[in-house]
């Protein structure tokens, strides 16, 4: 396939290697980089480049799938949506089998709940345009990637005069957590590999602060084999450097801007807010709520939800390896009480999650 096949070329790969090999030749530490997007993590899994890498450099992953990182309690306020009568819930296929405190969308749903898989937001406003009976809740999670799209249906319904369409909204943003995770001492982190999707939305420059203020050298990379490598070559060479840049791997789909006219709509319907990361906890400024003018639209404020008490499952480490701390295996859950066809965390539910990849592909 052209545009990917290149990019898997097995010579090309295994040159990269060898580049980063000479690169580090005489670098008496570690490196350590960091993912913070589920489909590098999902790459470098399925592709075993970890096998690839030479002893100084250590790749770990961190809060990069959207799934992953939406708390409990907003999954119980989704199951409490579909408790309401005469209530559909519209989402992603994903979201439906995350368990809750004590149930899931799915369990909902077999017992007869509406819940229903949409595959746009834009699916959820139609569902609601032809359904003028019911309140139908789409449910907002996900990065910048994702947030403009939202922001879009919730336009559309508003230019559609639709007063039954509400989005709950989880979004989060990127920057702010690793500028958390670039603090954390105990992971020593050398460098991120930055998101490509969300980047570009929200372009390189918006990675800045992080080379700036905190040291750490930034490439985005894209998803294929040869990019992650060079990416991480690239990261590589400014640590022997002493450097701490912005560079763009991803150059083919990336800008330093980003997209400025997503970034308008993001703008004109969220506004910053602090947000609940599972695993990693309240972070102030790293998420995205609906603005005030767009109160209406806002499931959380215009319907009455009473979701149960959350509570994180017992023995679950999702949240530490989500934050790099440790590797699915070091988790006692894992394939033991916690598989893909029996998930206890979200990590092992989505398919872009850490522990979920290694299941699959690092046994």
């Amino acid at each position: 396939m052209k545009y990917q096949d290149e990019y898997r070329n097995r010579e090309l790969v295994q040159g990269l290697a060898a580049h980063l090999e000479n690169l580090v030749a005489g670098y008496a530490g570690t490196m350590t980089f960091m993912e913070v997007c589920g489909t590098h993590t999902m790459s470098i899994y399925q592709y075993g480049l970890r096998g690839l890498l030479p002893a100084q450099v250590r790749l770990i992953s961190g809060p990069g799938c959207p799934v992953c990182v939406t708390p409990n309690s907003y999954l119980d306020k989704a199951i409490a949506c579909c408790r309401i009568p005469g209530v559909v819930v519209a989402t992603f296929g994903d979201m439906l089998r995350v368990p809750g405190t004590s149930s899931s969308l799915m369990e909902e749903r077999a017992k007869g709940a509406d819940v229903r898989i949409v595959y746009s937001p834009l699916d959820a406003v139609k569902l609601a345009a032809t359904n003028p009976q019911l309140k139908v809740v789409f449910l907002g999670v996900g990065f910048e990637t994702t947030a403009p799209t939202i922001a879009g249906s919730i336009l559309a319904a508003r230019q559609q005069g639709l007063g039954n369409f509400f989005v709950l909204a989880a979004h989060k943003t990127m920057p702010v957590p690793m500028a958390a995770l670039a603090s954390d001492p105990e992971l020593a982190i050398s460098g991120f590999i930055c998101p490509a999707h969300v980047s570009t939305i929200i372009g390189a420059d918006a990675y800045q602060p992080l080379a700036r203020d905190y040291q750490r050298p930034c490439v985005i990379t894209g998803f294929e084999p040869a990019d992650v490598l060079q990416g991480v070559a690239m990261l590589a060479a400014q640590v022997v450097a002493g450097e701490s840049r912005v560079e763009i791997q991803y150059s083919r789909a990336v800008k330093p801007q980003g997209n400025p006219k997503a970034r308008a709509i993001l703008d004109e319907v969220f506004a910053p807010c602090d947000a609940e990361w599972r695993g990693l906890g309240m972070i102030p400024g790293s998420g995205l709520a609906i603005r005030e003018e767009f109160a209406s639209f806002d499931a959380e404020r215009m319907l009455p939800l009473t979701p149960e008490l959350s509570r994180e499952p017992t023995g679950c480490r999702c949240g530490d390896v989500l934050k790099g701390k440790i590797t699915p295996f070091d988790c006692p859950l894992f394939e033991q009480t916690c598989t893909p066809e029996a998930p206890v965390g979200a990590c092992m539910v989505s398919t872009e999650g850490t522990c979920a990849a290694a299941y699959k592909y690092g046994r």
